[in-house]
């Protein structure tokens, strides 16, 4: 067995898991388009991918992949709270959207590395350097020249996207918290996290499908035009989501919420790109500069984390 100390397997390496995020989120978010166009019924769609994790976590108990940590009621406790977490960070995002634009709402979901910033430092006291923070800015700045357009909102719609942006980031840091055991015993398998989480947001999503009336409308599509290759295809979708979810968490645990939310901004700027070769769309020189701007910016900030690894593993080779 090799030290703590010895030599990374690729794939344990935060950068294995974080290229898996960036492309299980791509394409789930390319493949969520083509597949609401036919299903449009959102709640409905976040409920089976709750319920598609949930399948896949219990399948991988049964072959061992992972062991249930035991936890206190106070424990169970946090990962409720947690889960509610979740289900309104959706909940006001969809809210927000209809009250804005969605380009304004890009922009300003585009700030979410600096939220995880604040968010991090107030909870989890972490320090960032001021070359990671600058290398923030062509990643945020890009996905504004990206998603330029009509920009429009209410007051209302502004306090819901700004409360949206923010949620997300304590999201963020909420899960790597839980993960990583930091500021108590805590500290779960990825899969042992998502396998808790997946029942409480399914139950969640129903809830609020069933409040909204979507239930009603799925019920009725179910009856009059559901086809068999469409069940195909929200099967397909629902294991996308699953491996999603569990790729997402263990890339949170190894890389930290902030390189999360800088991968985040670039999945953003690449799905337009692609969505203009799939959909036939057309964007304009502005756009075109913001994409090229937070890729170039990604890869600023991916520098600037690597240097600051090896920093810190040169200081514990050193101790």
């Amino acid at each position: 067995m090799s030290s703590g100390l010895g030599p990374e397997k690729f794939t344990d390496s935060a950068a294995y898991w974080l290229g898996l995020y960036f492309f299980f989120n791509l394409g789930l978010t390319l493949f969520n388009k083509f597949v609401l166009v036919s299903f449009p019924f959102p709640y409905t769609l976040t409920g089976l991918h709750a319920l598609s994790g949930c399948v896949g976590c219990y399948v991988a108990l049964e072959r061992g992949s992972f062991t249930p940590a035991r936890l206190t009621h106070r424990e169970n406790l946090i990962l409720c709270a947690f889960s509610v977490l979740y289900t309104i960070n959706i909940a006001v995002s969809n809210i927000s959207l209809q009250l804005v634009t969605v380009p304004f709402h890009q922009v300003v979901r585009a700030s979410t590395p600096f939220f995880t910033i604040l968010t991090s430092a107030l909870l989890l006291g972490t320090r960032f350097t001021m070359a990671k923070m600058v290398a923030l800015l062509p990643v945020v700045a890009g996905v504004g020249f990206a998603t330029y357009g009509d920009y429009y909102f209410t007051a209302w719609g502004l306090v819901l996207t700004l409360l949206g942006t923010f949620l997300a980031a304590l999201k963020t840091v909420a899960t790597n918290l839980i993960q990583t055991g930091g500021g108590g015993r805590l500290k779960l398998h990825p899969l042992d996290l998502l396998m808790r989480m997946s029942p409480l947001a399914f139950v969640q999503c129903v809830v609020y499908g069933w409040y909204t009336g979507e239930l009603e409308r799925v019920r009725q599509y179910g009856a009059t035009q559901m086809t068999r290759g469409k069940a195909i295809a929200l099967l397909i979708n629902g294991v996308i989501a699953c491996g999603l979810n569990i790729v997402s968490f263990t890339a949170n645990k190894k890389s930290g919420p902030l390189t999360m939310t800088v991968s985040a901004n670039c999945k953003q700027v690449m799905t337009i790109a692609l969505a203009v070769v799939l959909f036939d769309l057309n964007i304009s020189i502005t756009n075109a500069i913001g994409i090229l701007l937070t890729l170039v910016g990604g890869v600023w900030y991916g520098m600037v984390e690597y240097r600051d690894k090896q920093r810190r593993l040169s200081k514990m080779g050193r101790a």
